[in-house]
């Protein structure tokens, strides 16, 4: 392989799902300045708005979360659409 063609800043990093609080470590090169207490250790934090713990395709629900409201909104207008 090329030298230098790798980023040499991975770091064990602790991505966090904002929609139901689970917490997973993987290594990245993502900048954050946040961090937070896991596992009895502190790592740097990315929090994401939804992962494989929330995501419908993998829990098997077929309500989508949503934070902004945005599909339930749609769903509330046009979902009765359908039965007509």
């Amino acid at each position: 392989m090329k030298k230098g063609l790798h980023p040499e800043s991975y770091r064990p990093v602790v991505f966090k799902d904002m929609s139901n609080g689970d917490m997973f470590l993987s290594q990245s090169t993502c900048n954050t300045k946040e961090t937070i207490e896991f596992e009895g250790e502190t790592y740097p934090v990315v929090k994401i708005e939804i992962s494989s713990t929330s995501h419908p395709f993998y829990t098997g629900k077929s309500k989508l979360v949503d934070t902004a409201g945005r599909v339930d909104k749609f769903m509330s207008r046009y979902g009765d659409r359908k039965k007509k």
